[in-house]
């Protein structure tokens, strides 16, 4: 399978950086269109560090932990958004989508994503929504071969929660991007990069 994995990936050496379809890029940034909340990873480095393997699909899979500011005084709520712009495909893959954070929240950890057994709700006090694999969080694996491609993890600053009767039980970043139009105060991106090698 690793040969297959590897012609597919230099058939599509070129199809990557899909970034004009980054979440950021959509009419809810319009007014906003640079980072401006400080995102830190300490167990990695600062954004475009390389990732360590207990952070891919190569290991435990863990979510990174970051942290960020206390809220300015117009955030209400964040969200989180997690997806790879390198992969051979027309847009982004979406690893995470995650909303109902709470403008107290400071950061999170690999804890903060486990369920709590009641529908899409999570220890860290949140929910997620639908990514590409319909799970809670897919961590990296870019195709074998395919060159270091890049992880986006992005916290957005809403000015009012989101109305989830707009939305489905489980959204997609999708329906997420349509309902925080005119919400967006504040963003900011760590960003980390991995790389599967053919060895």
């Amino acid at each position: 399978m690793n040969y297959v994995e590897y012609g597919i990936s230099r058939i599509f050496a070129n199809a990557k950086g899909r970034d004009a379809r980054l979440f950021t890029k959509g009419p809810a940034f319009a007014q906003i269109p640079q980072p401006d909340i400080s995102i830190e990873c300490t167990e990695v480095g600062p954004t475009g560090s390389h990732m360590p393997s207990h952070l891919t699909a190569d290991g435990a899979g863990h979510f990174p932990t970051l942290s960020w500011p206390m809220a300015t005084p117009e955030a209400k709520e964040y969200l989180m958004i997690s997806e790879d712009p390198d992969a051979p495909l027309p847009s982004p893959i979406i690893h995470g989508v995650y909303y109902g954070i709470s403008r107290d929240t400071t950061g999170v950890t690999n804890l903060d994503f486990e369920p709590t057994g009641k529908e899409n709700e999570l220890k860290g006090g949140f929910r997620y929504g639908k990514n590409r694999r319909g799970n809670i969080y897919t961590p990296p694996r870019p195709l074998l071969g395919h060159g270091p491609h890049r992880y986006f993890y992005t916290l957005i600053a809403l000015n009012e929660s989101l109305d989830l009767s707009r939305m489905s039980a489980l959204p997609t970043a999708e329906e997420v991007a349509k309902e925080i139009e005119g919400k967006v105060v504040q963003w900011g991106q760590w960003v980390g990069v991995y790389e599967r090698k053919w060895e």
